[in-house]
């Protein structure tokens, strides 16, 4: 087991585009839910050393001292590796000095902060606020108090969003000098409120352009694309999305939180109440050897690097070209070997999915 991710389900505010498992913050709910949570980790965890430990939501970073205080001494429950990576998810609006130290004090070395636009017609359409300048006092102030590996998320395709919009977001992120940049092309997904509101997506082709421009200006700053949708400084890829993207297994504690558990693949209840009674898992798959490698073609074809067919082969005792249909996409480069790996096109990137399709 190499990893734990921790869902924090409250919020300040909901925003339009958000589909993920979420309310708003209520301390009741909050100290009620806290108890669940650490009845849910003493139940499954196995005492492992873990490489990574990941805090998302919702929104973590809305917890009081209070809250983060109880927060962490379920955490201290953990066993880590002397080189892991704890990464604790942040909205800028609730940055401040406490918040940072009681997180560097507690062990967390890495902060992903959702920023997704600078754009005042995509900030209203999000429904939220903030400027550059307060950005740079807050990256600065976090490097004040030790931080050296912070990510922030770059939303794009936003409705009417138009190119020039994306590249002075793009300009003023790199001014930002961090070490990992997550890209998402916004996706209306059901029961959003930009959905409900029926919110036309943009132009697919422009979608597209934003896309090999984000790729194009963030590699020529030495910026690694080692995943699809993510591009890192050497040396700072992000450790805990590898997990997946390499079909690792992981604890998913929380509510609506997934995990991957020796074969068997489960997502948690949804429901507050269901999860305050003890009744954690909403559902379990066990997964058959084709599934699994059918999994582990689609993950790790995310990576730019791709699937190494030699560890491919230690794993399932079968080569990967023997099971699926290999050689056509290589024959059209829709797929490329080289030293050992297989990876998709990086000028197909952008229709990853129709290649994925092709091949299962």
């Amino acid at each position: 087991m190499k990893s734990a991710y921790l869902h924090i389900p409250f919020c300040k505010h909901i925003c339009a585009y958000c589909d993920f498992c979420k309310m708003n913050y209520e301390k009741e709910w909050v100290t009620n839910y806290l108890d669940a949570l650490e009845e849910e980790i003493i139940e499954k965890y196995n005492s492992e050393e873990l490489e990574t430990l990941y805090v998302g939501g919702g929104t973590p970073s809305c917890l009081d001292e209070e809250d983060l205080e109880k927060l962490f001494k379920i955490i201290q429950k953990f066993k880590l590796k002397e080189d892991y990576e704890f990464t604790f998810e942040c909205n800028l609006n609730d940055i401040n000095e406490m918040l940072l130290t009681i997180l560097k004090e507690n062990g967390v070395n890495r902060l992903s902060i959702g920023i997704e636009s600078f754009d005042k017609d995509n900030q209203k359409f999000m429904e939220r606020e903030h400027t550059f300048e307060e950005t740079v006092e807050i990256i600065k102030l976090a490097r004040n108090l030790g931080f050296t590996n912070i990510n922030v998320d770059l939303m794009y395709a936003l409705p009417k969003e138009p190119l020039s919009a994306l590249k002075k977001d793009v300009a003023k992120i790199l001014k930002l000098k961090v070490e990992h940049i997550s890209t998402y092309s916004l996706i209306l997904e059901e029961h959003t409120k930009a959905k409900i509101n029926n919110t036309k997506p943009l132009n697919e082709e422009l979608d597209a352009k934003m896309y090999e421009y984000i790729t194009k200006k963030l590699t020529s700053e030495g910026y690694n694309h080692y995943e699809i949708s993510n591009f890192a400084l050497p040396g700072y890829e992000a450790k805990h999305n590898l997990t997946y993207w390499n079909n690792d297994y992981y604890y998913g504690f929380g509510l609506g939180a997934s995990g991957y558990i020796h074969g068997v693949r489960y997502e948690n209840t949804r429901s507050l109440n269901n999860y305050l009674e003890g009744k954690y898992v909403l559902e379990e798959n066990i997964l058959s050897k084709k599934v699994t490698m059918e999994n582990e073609l689609m993950l790790g074809l995310r990576k730019t690097e791709g699937i190494c067919l030699s560890e491919f082969f230690d794993k399932f005792e079968i080569n990967l070209q023997d099971v699926f249909p290999i050689k056509p996409l290589l024959k059209s480069k829709d797929l490329i070997y080289k030293d050992g790996y297989i990876f998709i096109n990086p000028d197909k990137l952008y229709v990853m999915n129709e290649i994925l399709l092709k091949l299962i």
